[in-house]
């Protein structure tokens, strides 16, 4: 268990069926239970390097929009948006829906592919 202790092995247990953008998914953290050190830590460095690529890509591609005047937002979560809390005036995050949905009829074509070597 290297020293997890029950609760925290038990918040990462797989469950089927659920998004394949589900943490509980990424490879990295399954080689690093099993003890895969290295190999959790090199596979930890290819999906943050992954993220961080398709994260310039979007900067990217709103730069021109921008250089117009328009503010464009590069990132919209599929599940939540982005709202002011009406008592603290802080922004959070709110469920929009679709994800239940999605799971009830494992259409995840939706979601974008974020563990795959490719």
């Amino acid at each position: 268990m290297y020293y997890f202790s029950n609760l925290a092995l038990s918040l990462n247990e797989e469950e089927e069926g659920v998004a394949p953008t589900d943490s509980r998914l990424r490879p990295d953290q399954r080689m690093m239970e099993n003890g895969h050190w290295d190999e959790a830590n090199s596979e930890k460095q290819r999906l943050e390097e992954k993220q961080r690529a398709v994260r310039r890509k979007r900067e990217s591609e709103a730069v021109k929009p921008e250089e117009e005047g328009a503010h464009v937002d590069t990132y919209k979560a599929l599940w939540f948006e982005r709202k002011e809390d009406p008592v603290t005036g802080e922004i959070t995050n709110v469920y929009r829906g679709g994800y239940w949905e999605a799971k009830e009829k494992q259409d995840w074509s939706a979601c974008p592919d974020v563990f795959s070597a490719s």
